[in-house]
């Protein structure tokens, strides 16, 4: 799996992960930022969550992350909001970037690769955020144990945890769990599902490209997966801390 891979498969998404706009509304009235607070989002992806908050709250905002492509769709996006002016788009590595001056709300929305794993993350997360600033972490967890086959597919036996284990690892990390928002299925549906079009319609368009062949591999046991496995056993959550 490589960057360039889920620029095409994220190609259509404005939300990169299984989460809807009216949710991450709701993210922005439970931390209810007060105009001119500074907010930090690692790895934004496409800025959604960023712009959004800019322009509902006024926020003004840091977005950083690794794909070109994602950041030129977050600048096209700010610039539709009308709260260009109030944001920043970074291209770097998320786990490399330390904030001149803290923020008052951190957040890092389905990317806790950028600290493998997610007491990493909220480690570097900690890093930027202001005292008595808030955390907002987007992360899977299990519905009930999965089986082997499914574990692995993801990474490490223990990559993710219960709902209930992800609580105490948030904690473990001194942070202390205030809030949070659930995926639903149709959540994860739409994320998922409109990645196979957005594949297939590319691997239609250019059947030559060097990485047409590993593109289909890789779509095809994503998509194996996730109707075997993902739907039934895994969720999706953004997750709203204080430190302790």
């Amino acid at each position: 799996m490589t960057v360039r891979f889920h620029e095409i498969a994220e190609s259509g998404h404005r939300i990169l992960d299984p989460f809807s706009a009216t949710k991450l509304d709701l993210l922005g009235r439970i931390c209810a930022p007060t105009a001119g607070s500074r907010h930090l989002d690692l790895a934004c992806g496409k800025g959604e969550f960023l712009a959004r908050l800019a322009a509902e709250h006024r926020t003004h905002g840091v977005g950083v992350d690794i794909s070109r492509v994602f950041l030129d769709a977050a600048a096209e996006r700010a610039s539709e909001l009308g709260v260009a002016d109030r944001l920043e788009l970074v291209e770097r590595d998320a786990a490399m970037y330390v904030a001149p001056e803290p923020f008052d709300l951190v957040s890092c929305l389905g990317a806790t690769w950028i600290g493998d794993g997610l007491a990493g993350t909220l480690d570097i997360m900690s890093r930027s955020l202001a005292p008595g600033g808030t955390a907002l972490v987007g992360e899977p967890f299990w519905h009930e144990p999965p089986p082997t086959e499914a574990a692995a597919y993801v990474g490490a036996p223990d990559a993710y945890t219960s709902l209930a284990g992800t609580a105490e690892r948030c904690d473990s990390a001194g942070a202390e769990l205030v809030e949070m928002v659930l995926a639903d299925a149709d959540d994860w549906d739409r994320y998922e599902a409109a990645q196979w079009q957005a594949v297939f319609d590319w691997l239609d368009a250019n059947p030559d490209d060097p990485d047409a062949d590993a593109l289909r591999t890789w779509i095809v046991d994503a998509r194996r997966w996730y109707l075997t496995y993902g739907r039934r056993y895994l969720g999706w959550g953004v997750f709203v801390l204080r430190p302790r």
